[in-house]
């Protein structure tokens, strides 16, 4: 396995620098944030393709203890409702994307409008894979963000940069027009959870350093403070994604600036997705 890219995080002197491992705990202890994390199965029916592996998977969860951290599962959209039936209280579903638009000749498509209707509040919005494989723009996740604003849906706008891009110390530069195109758009700001997550160590193996997250997610609070407001930085919760595991969990929690993850393969499996959820206990 080769290693994640060492290459430094674009990092200028209006960024915040590197706190101890007790400072962060410290500032950990005293934050009003509640850690979030959430489950994406993709296109994935839990561990299997059908209705009988979803329900296993469900009822796995449901009967695992509670973590004290706010915790979301994201289906396949066919799947949606049958999850939202069945899942306990303490399990927000979410969707994986939204269009911009509440209905119309839009095949293919998922409505927001038609989410909350199901009672279902929250949705990803422009994971690397809607970008990569499909080609959205920042364009088309602000004209998402900014319909989820209008009828109060909670969302999880997924940013990133690719492993040149931060080998050539580059990601914020990547990220900062990311990150525009949300802020361009919101103006509520408690429905928003910001997912980091490094393209590079989705689905590979690889994963940042704790001191690679940690100071990418201080870089974007730090931006976000600059370029909203230090409130609106304060309260938002930044979850970090890329091939987190259980076994890395723990570490990557004890990050001042990571409020949560973003979990892919690992959330297909109950255990797993729990001890990682735990990591905030």
């Amino acid at each position: 396995q080769t290693n994640p890219p060492t290459s430094p995080i674009y990092s200028p002197t209006m960024m915040a620098s590197r706190t101890s491992r007790s400072a962060k705990s410290l500032k950990r202890f005293f934050s009003t944030r509640t850690p979030i994390v959430g489950g994406n199965w993709k296109l994935n029916a839990g561990n299997g393709m059908t209705t009988a592996t979803i329900d296993e998977l469900v009822k796995d969860l449901n009967d695992s203890k509670t973590p004290s951290c706010e915790m979301f599962i994201c289906p396949p959209t066919l799947y949606l409702e049958r999850v939202q039936n069945s899942a306990a209280s303490h399990l927000a579903v979410c969707a994986q994307n939204i269009y911009s638009e509440p209905k119309g000749a839009f095949t293919g498509e998922t409505s927001g409008d038609m989410l909350l209707d199901m009672g279902i509040k929250w949705s990803l919005i422009g994971h690397s894979e809607r970008r990569d494989v499909f080609g959205e723009s920042d364009e088309l996740l602000g004209a998402k963000i900014a319909h989820a604003q209008s009828i109060g849906l909670n969302v999880v706008p997924c940013i990133g940069e690719h492993k040149e891009e931060r080998e050539a110390g580059k990601t914020m530069d990547v990220l900062i027009p990311q990150l525009q195109a949300i802020s361009n758009n919101v103006s509520d700001w408690s429905k928003i959870v910001i997912a980091y997550e490094p393209v590079w160590a989705i689905g590979t193996g690889l994963t940042a350093s704790p001191e690679q997250a940690q100071e990418t997610h201080a870089n974007i609070r730090t931006w976000v403070s600059q370029n909203v407001s230090a409130e609106v930085a304060d309260n938002l919760r930044i979850q970090y994604g890329g091939s987190v595991k259980d076994s890395n969990s723990a570490a990557l929690a004890g990050g001042a600036d990571i409020d949560g993850f973003l979990v892919g393969g690992a959330s297909l499996k109950a255990p797993a997705f729990i001890s990682i959820c735990s990591a905030f206990d």
